[in-house]
């Protein structure tokens, strides 16, 4: 009799433990007045990312993004060239594979693929922009592109 209680006592603990762990678990994203501002921008912004050191370049062209990138983003040097580079891996991974999914995932979003090979040494700012860019689109789509919250 013993057993079948604390079995039972056991049960109802770990069924409160994971209901009280699955709500802890969700933050809401807060966006500020001026990130809002960023994201309702209409004009195209074209964006150039080249390292001076390699051969790579991408170009970003987001209503905002610039502007975002200069008021809102963390500053150049604020992370580390390897921080960038791992979480811009998992970022490309997940963007990929969203893109071959045009019925589970918007193709308006999710154009085209992201050639990126963690790997090559793209360079500082090839990194650190490209990681904004998927903080910006993030934020400003309401998507998840990894376990991580997307904060600034």
């Amino acid at each position: 009799m013993k057993n079948i209680i604390l079995r039972t006592s056991g049960l109802l603990v770990l069924i409160v433990f994971v209901v009280s762990s699955c709500g802890s678990t969700r933050e809401v994203l807060t966006v500020s007045e001026e990130e809002k501002i960023a994201f309702k921008q209409q004009e195209g912004d074209t964006i150039q990312i080249s390292s001076d050191e390699t051969e790579y370049e991408i170009i970003i062209i987001e209503p905002g993004f610039n502007f975002w990138l200069q008021s809102i983003a963390k500053p150049e040097g604020y992370y580390s060239q390897s921080f960038l580079e791992n979480r811009n891996h998992l970022y490309v991974i997940e963007w990929n594979q969203r893109v071959l999914q045009p019925q589970r995932y918007s193709p308006n979003l999710y154009e085209l693929q992201i050639d990126y090979q963690h790997q090559i040494d793209y360079g500082y700012e090839v990194n650190y922009k490209l990681y904004n860019y998927f903080i910006y689109f993030q934020r400003k789509y309401k998507q998840r592109l990894g376990p991580f919250i997307p904060r600034i």
